[in-house]
């Protein structure tokens, strides 16, 4: 096969808040696997766990969605905050119908974000909440003047207001979050979104709930009703697997790598219908919710969509990454579901014990394209199984991610590089079997490794890609 990476043909920066993260009051995502509490005997900062934060810190983990998912349109933040002893307890009911104590709350997830250094990306409550509520927790976390919030945050603790940059505007109103049509949501969030003020040294990118998968008829309604009020609409799509992750037939893995690329085109139809109300592009897109959605574990809790993570999910996230890369001029964010227990996460934590799985290689992998430009690239003979990404970063350094979904076939790539000299190569890869995964006690089946399958020759890159993997290259 052949390959062309154009070096002169640059399309745009690769946001870095692609490779997002998102982390719910769901399951044991945040208690447990990011916020164990102060007097716990996990080592932990301040009640955040130091393995886990270690880890999203490897990943340049740049912005992490909080507090839903569907559990932020039951979400009231004046419960979250305060002495803890004094934080009213709540019955999560979308996910298990198990007691939050609220002792995560507002405080704790800032301090969690301070802690990796990214971009906090908060979802505010449009199901079961005021206006008034929503307009005082922006207040309670951004203002700086004198006010009620003010002096009730300076009690509580902070004395200089956060910098909160990304602000949802209700999420999944088409369900969980209020069963609502798309004109009806459309019209509460003009309302709610009025009362996001931005507060002297703090604007806010707003978003809107937008649409589930292929529902264009979502997209198309809120659209004009929206666009000028919003920095971006999001997105959600799953890839659904009947089957545990551990358990997936060779059928199911055919149909799991099908689905992943279909997002590709609702995306693209999504685009379509936004381009025509707002032909400049302002309004872009956010994928803030994707990944594997597979049958729960033996034994884990019901409702708490606790699951493995295998080679499969290192190839369905190679997939994802390669389209939103490609999407980047209309792309601003995406970000996983979820970050720590819950679905295709990049930890999973039990008790003292954490395992980075095969998602977290794939996440550790794909961080050189963060913050490059893309550039024009192509492979010759169109083949599904394949999925690339050309990057070029400020050191002039390009960065290349092949990864091939067959099980069986492996290829051969005379890739030719133009405009740029192919020297000082470097090459990774990730390989193994297709429901290879790390366990607790266990070494890693499924990392990143050094790999001798590329080198330099006249004119580009000669490349071999095994079957089932996905190989990095920069020079």
């Amino acid at each position: 096969m052949r390959m062309t990476i154009d070096c002169t043909n640059k399309k745009g920066v690769i946001a870095p808040e692609i490779y997002g993260s998102f982390a719910e009051h769901l399951g044991r995502c945040i208690y447990e696997g990011l916020y164990v509490g102060e007097n716990s005997g996990i080592p932990n900062k301040n009640g955040m766990r130091t393995d886990v934060v270690n880890a999203l810190k490897e990943l340049k983990l740049p912005v992490l969605r909080w507090p839903g998912g569907c559990f932020a349109d039951e979400y009231h933040w004046r419960d979250g905050i305060g002495p803890k002893a004094d934080r009213p307890p709540m019955i999560n009911t979308h996910w298990g119908g198990v007691s939050d104590d609220n002792s995560f709350g507002t405080h704790e997830f800032l301090e969690l974000c301070d802690q990796l250094g990214c971009e906090p990306y908060i979802t505010g409550n449009v199901g079961s909440g005021t206006v008034e509520e929503m307009s005082k927790w922006i207040e309670y976390m951004t203002a700086e003047g004198d006010s009620e919030m003010t002096r009730l945050r300076k009690a509580n603790g902070r004395k200089q207001p956060w910098k909160i940059k990304y602000f949802g505007v209700g999420n999944e109103n088409w369900g969980c979050g209020g069963n609502m049509t798309a004109e009806f949501y459309a019209h509460q969030y003009r309302r709610y979104a009025t009362y996001c003020r931005n507060y002297p040294g703090n604007k806010l990118y707003k978003v809107a709930c937008g649409p589930n998968d292929a529902d264009y008829v979502w997209t198309e309604t809120i659209m004009p009703l929206v666009k000028d009020r919003c920095d971006a609409i999001s997105m959600h799509f799953y890839t659904w697997c009947k089957s545990r992750a551990r358990e997936v037939s060779l059928e199911q893995y055919n149909e799991l790598m099908k689905r992943a690329r279909l997002i590709g085109k609702y995306i693209d139809g999504h685009l379509n219908i936004m381009s025509r109300y707002d032909p400049e592009h302002k309004v872009k897109l956010i994928v803030d919710e994707w990944g594997t959605w597979y049958q729960k574990e033996l034994g884990s809790v019901e409702g708490f969509l606790y699951q493995q993570s295998t080679m499969s999910d290192v190839l369905v996230a190679a997939v994802s990454f390669d389209i939103f890369n490609a999407h980047c001029d209309r792309i601003s964010m995406a970000n996983i579901a979820q970050t720590a227990n819950v679905l295709q996460s990049v930890v999973l934590t039990e008790g003292e014990r954490m395992v980075k799985t095969p998602t977290f290689y794939a996440f550790k992998m794909y961080t050189g394209h963060m913050g490059g430009t893309l550039l024009g690239s192509f492979a010759e003979n169109d083949n599904e199984n394949i999925s690339h990404t050309a990057s070029i970063n400020e050191n002039g350094e390009v960065f290349l991610t092949v990864s091939n979904a067959s099980l069986d076939k492996s290829y051969e790539f005379d890739a030719a590089v133009v405009g740029h000299e192919a020297k000082e190569v470097k090459a990774e890869i990730i390989t193994a079997d297709r429901l290879a995964y790390n366990d607790f006690g266990q070494s890693e089946q499924v990392n990143i490794q050094p790999f001798g399958g590329v080198k330099a020759v006249h004119g580009g890159l000669k490349i071999t890609l095994p079957p089932c993997s996905v190989v990095s290259v920069k020079f």
